[in-house]
């Protein structure tokens, strides 16, 4: 059953940790779509690889856990189409459902309020054993943003597709340190990531392990320290993560890439103007809110033909 908000303590932890876990937030039978659409894509690419040599196996009989490492040990280009470039490469309207659905806007709501804009591109994460980019450092999500909103709050949710433990490499989280701002982050870190350094985490708070079972999301702030480490066990974890703000934080809605300048007041630049933002929400302005996939896929692709340049913080390489 879905909860349909966050309950009080659970926006205090939230507020005054920086993190916290809802383990129901989707069903099994809300999840399955989104396991079947990356299925989907897993044949076709598999099919069209069997077709060039390059993959002996479909690997059928595999699980949804275990299937993808298989023909990536065979061929590694199993994975672009469904992590794209930069993580979000597959688009279908079972992940649109996703992202739009009811429960995770009403915990959402509780945090933000009712009026709201998201992130059009997901990333979609499944770490494979000893597979190297799946290991993520120490990072804040504010590291990739622009500096004028880093106090503004905008919410990342990891949500595994199947039950994440220690094990096979749930995320761990540094409670606290959220209070604290941006921390300096590198440049070429851990599998090509920006990362902090152990130098420069606060060493006087210690990491929180974060086990989230399958439908449940770990919700936290783009200030709060997270990384993710390797697992050697023989399935795949499969998980997404979405980010979410309120409308009044700078977002890029209802404007095309070209239209991109830096020449404008900072304040009208969005928190990260390579991807487009759309409304979700609006009790507002509900003429606003994008309602329907193509929609959705008019204005992501907008922006995966022409990207305005990203945020530059002026992070420096990783000390060697």
């Amino acid at each position: 059953m879905h909860n349909p908000s966050m309950s009080a303590d659970q926006v205090k932890q939230f507020t005054e940790e920086g993190w916290v876990t809802v383990p129901d937030v989707y069903t099994d039978a809300d999840l399955q779509p989104v396991r079947d659409e990356i299925t989907g894509v897993i044949d076709e690419t598999a099919r069209r690889l069997l077709d060039e040599g390059k993959v002996k196996s479909l690997h059928e009989e595999a699980s949804f856990e275990t299937r993808l490492t298989r023909l990536y040990e065979e061929c590694e280009e199993i994975l672009p189409p469904i992590v794209g470039k930069a993580g979000g490469g597959h688009s279908g309207p079972a992940f649109f459902n996703f992202i739009t659905h009811p429960s995770i806007l009403g915990h959402i709501e509780s945090l933000v309020g009712d009026e709201i804009v998201g992130s059009s591109v997901y990333r979609i994460r499944p770490k494979m054993p000893n597979y190297a980019k799946g290991a993520v450092p120490w990072h804040q999500d504010s590291g990739y943003f622009n500096p004028h909103c880093d106090d503004d709050l905008i919410v990342t949710c990891w949500i595994p597709l199947v039950d994440a433990d220690q094990d096979n490499g749930c995320l761990q989280v540094l409670p606290r340190a959220h209070r604290s701002g941006v921390t300096r982050h590198y440049t070429g870190g851990q599998g090509g990531y920006l990362e902090i350094t152990k130098q420069d985490l606060p060493n006087q708070l210690d990491p929180v392990t974060v086990p989230v079972p399958a439908g449940g999301v770990l919700f936290m702030t783009n200030l709060t320290p997270h990384r993710s480490s390797q697992h050697t066990v023989d399935i795949v974890r499969w998980a997404t993560d979405i980010r979410y703000q309120a409308a009044t934080v700078p977002n890029n809605v209802g404007e095309l890439p070209v239209e991109y300048t830096e020449d404008r007041p900072i304040y009208e630049i969005a928190c990260y103007p390579p991807e487009a933002d759309f409304v979700i929400q609006s009790p507002e302005h509900p003429e606003g809110v994008v309602s329907d996939w193509d929609q959705f896929t008019a204005i992501r692709q907008r922006y995966e033909d022409e990207r305005p340049p990203g945020p530059r913080r002026g992070w420096e390489p990783i000390p060697q």
